[in-house]
């Protein structure tokens, strides 16, 4: 089977003589790696998750996401009949519509129907760079005129509230800016036992003693195309201030209730745009309330796109998107927003199904 050369711009079909084919193209890092994620996805067959596995998984997760072009791309495989895939579904089942209920359990309950390691890691990537891409493809369709069925409304999700993790470390049951820790339900890949070229391809975007990386690092190609990713997502001149990119991504967190990203997130936010109540307004939101509450007119009109952008199944408006041209974004700018709110779909649906956050003992007391 030929693979395409850019999926999402044939599904959302953009005209390449457009303003938002043009602000791809200056974002070309993050079109050529969201496109080198899905080349390494769908394009490699192994035994610890086949192709026709692959596909079949990803035509469901669409299906969730309500992505139905993307659904029909994926829908090329009938979905096996045996314990190992039903128990790969259900995972992703959870991934797709509930990742902050996960828990190590459901990794054991893979490990039992016969999931490698790296079988687990590799359908984790797939599950959340589907929730990433059916994202995106909703934000670029956005962009050329074409807004959601469903009407946008997004508020913030729950979170975790026991106070201790598995290993017994002090867990967090409230949104902070404090340094975290994060410890993997499934064991991270010790650095002795990647090759010479892997480590070196580690120690080059810096992620050689993190635990989290190390434990994707199972799927090595994969990790390395969404590292390229986030890179060309997150950090690019123009557009967007890294300021409300890095906001975006604390919306994002706050909805899915993924604390450790938004810890990580909103402490740049705060860095880099100087205003530190308001990012941390953001973070007291309670559950079930209006994210965009209190904050100003610019704040406010992109916390709702991000918001309604990253529930399940995403929502957009084209009054949502005329609220942020008001404000006097360019397509670049608001290609960057899409682009960075989707990533997180990607980011909190790993570090909310593999792991759990902690506080480390040196801030505590």
């Amino acid at each position: 089977m030929s693979q395409p050369t850019d999926l999402l711009a044939a599904l959302a079909d953009i005209d390449p003589a457009s303003e938002l084919a043009q602000a791809r193209a200056e974002r070309h890092a993050a079109t050529q790696h969201t496109q080198g994620s899905y080349d390494v996805l769908f394009s490699q067959d192994d035994e610890d998750l086949p192709l026709a596995e692959r596909f079949a998984l990803a035509a469901q997760v669409a299906a969730w996401h309500s992505a139905s072009s993307l659904e029909a791309h994926y829908r090329q495989h009938d979905q096996p009949q045996n314990a190992r895939f039903a128990a790969g579904l259900a995972f992703a089942e959870l991934l797709s519509l509930h990742p902050i209920d996960a828990a190590p359990q459901h990794i054991e309950k893979l490990q039992t129907a016969g999931w490698s390691p790296r079988g687990i890691v590799t359908l984790a990537q797939l599950i959340a760079f589907v929730s990433f891409q059916s994202r995106l493809l909703a934000g670029l369709r956005l962009l050329n005129g074409e807004e959601t069925a469903s009407q946008p409304h997004a508020v913030a999700g729950k979170w975790h509230d026991a106070p201790l993790t598995v290993s017994g470390k002090t867990a967090l049951t409230a949104f902070t800016q404090q340094e975290l820790g994060w410890e993997p339900w499934l064991a991270a890949k010790p650095l002795h036992e990647f090759s010479a070229e892997e480590q070196a391809t580690l120690a080059k975007f810096g992620h050689s003693d993190s635990d989290y990386f190390r434990l994707l690092g199972r799927n090595q190609p994969l990790l390395e195309q969404r590292t390229l990713t986030d890179k060309g997502i997150f950090y690019t001149a123009g557009g967007l201030s890294r300021a409300e990119r890095e906001l975006a991504a604390t919306v994002v967190s706050k909805v899915n209730g993924c604390i450790y990203c938004a810890s990580v997130h909103a402490r740049k936010a705060s860095q880099l745009s100087k205003d530190e109540p308001s990012v941390q307004k953001l973070l007291n939101v309670a559950p079930g309330a209006e994210l965009s509450h209190g904050q100003s007119a610019r704040w406010a009109a992109q916390i709702d796109l991000v918001a309604t952008l990253s529930i399940t199944p995403a929502a957009t408006s084209l009054k949502q998107l005329q609220a942020l041209r008001d404000q006097g974004f360019s397509t670049l700018a608001l290609l960057d927003l899409i682009q960075s709110a989707a990533f997180f779909a990607w980011a909190n649906r790993l570090m909310l199904t593999l792991g759990e956050p902690f506080l480390p003992e040196h801030t505590q007391g």
